[in-house]
């Protein structure tokens, strides 16, 4: 059996950045979607490797550690990359995503 979207997401992120938290949700059901599908993702991670780069840099490093990801089955990907420090001033709390406005939710 497969692995799912959500768990090869989670294991690239942690091999790519060892992170000192990483959540990975799946909001697909969020939009207007066939049931169980894994087309959009939020994914926060907290890592010491984002330490010196700007924000777009730790983004385009997210994107390239899934690339195959991102080149089939998801559609979105809802980005939050911190360093241990911003984590911090951030008191632990991921951005709630917005709910989808389009295909047919409005």
């Amino acid at each position: 059996m497969s692995q799912t979207i959500q768990v090869s997401i989670h294991d690239k992120l942690q091999e790519a950045f060892s992170p000192l938290y990483l959540e990975v949700l799946n909001e697909s059901h969020m939009h207007n979607v066939p049931a169980n599908s894994e087309t959009h993702f939020k994914v926060t991670v907290v890592s010491d490797a984002f330490e010196g780069l700007r924000l777009l840099q730790r983004h385009r490093a997210i994107n390239t550690a899934l690339e195959d990801e991102l080149a089939g089955p998801v559609h979105a990907l809802a980005i939050h990359a911190f360093t241990q420090e911003g984590w911090e001033k951030k008191q632990g709390i991921s951005p709630d995503s917005p709910n989808c406005l389009g295909g047919g939710k409005k």
